[in-house]
């Protein structure tokens, strides 16, 4: 039986029986997979914080062709990302984004997929908990953008003509981005886009630095993305924990 040795991710667990575990993991090499881990209850010392939700380290498979569910043998924690779980604004935006990789990741290897996935998961950790609702979506448009559906925010996604960066536009989720004004009568409008949410969207595909959005600015991000995301990956199922982090009620820190 070939054995694998990759980086991963866990982004689901449950009890299989008194001693084993089901996990999902997103791994460099081999996509989103599951796994069984025998005697993962009660072994520390051979999958140590592994069996924590959005635990980081090096997993190591026993693979087999054909096989729904992997053998995981051990799993070196390096990154066990306990801050996540202490504060539920982290936790929800963490959350939402490992649906995404669930849902949408896929069985192939995509490393890029995968370090903007890890990276996000950093980024929403360190946040403060103010902020921690921009690092998740942040991190869930740089996961769009590795699924290879970025949004057009700098050209007009009909025409591919030069945006003004400073306009209010038009926004297209079955055209692909914003719209030029020739071009926004020939589309389906979704919502307006002012200039600033589309500089935000930019910034944050790019990597740059977090900016602080008021509750109604950050939840009007939220349902731009959920749109965006039914337009172009929904698979007909809802997003629950899309949909927590979305309506979450719980107070923002000042």
């Amino acid at each position: 039986m070939p054995t694998l040795a990759t980086d991963a991710i866990v982004l689901h667990a449950f009890d299989y029986s008194e001693t084993s575990r089901i996990m999902r993991l997103a791994t460099r090499e081999a996509g989103v997979m599951s796994v069984l881990a025998r005697g993962a209850r009660r072994s520390k010392k051979r999958f140590g914080s592994a069996v924590d939700l959005f635990a980081g380290g090096v997993a190591h498979l026993h693979l087999k062709v054909g096989r729904d569910l992997q053998t995981l043998a051990g799993f070196d924690v390096v990154r066990a990302r306990p801050d996540l779980a202490l504060d539920l604004g982290r936790f929800t935006s963490a959350s939402a984004l490992a649906e995404l990789m669930l849902r949408f990741g896929g069985e192939d290897a995509q490393p890029a997929l995968f370090d903007a996935f890890s990276a996000a998961l950093d980024s929403i950790a360190e946040a403060s908990a103010a902020l921690a609702r921009e690092a998740g979506l942040a991190g869930a448009w740089r996961l769009v953008a590795e699924l290879g559906f970025a949004p057009s925010l700098e050209l007009c996604s009909a025409c591919h003509t030069g945006l003004d960066p400073r306009a209010e536009l038009s926004f297209s989720n079955r055209a692909g981005g914003a719209l030029c004004a020739q071009c926004t009568p020939l589309h389906p409008v979704g919502r307006i886009l002012p200039a600033a949410a589309r500089s935000s969207i930019v910034a944050w595909t790019d990597s740059r630095h977090l900016e602080t959005l008021d509750a109604r600015d950050a939840q009007a991000h939220q349902r731009l993305l959920r749109e965006f995301l039914q337009e172009h990956l929904s698979d007909g199922r809802s997003l629950r924990a899309f949909d927590v982090w979305e309506h979450g009620e719980w107070g923002r820190a000042g």
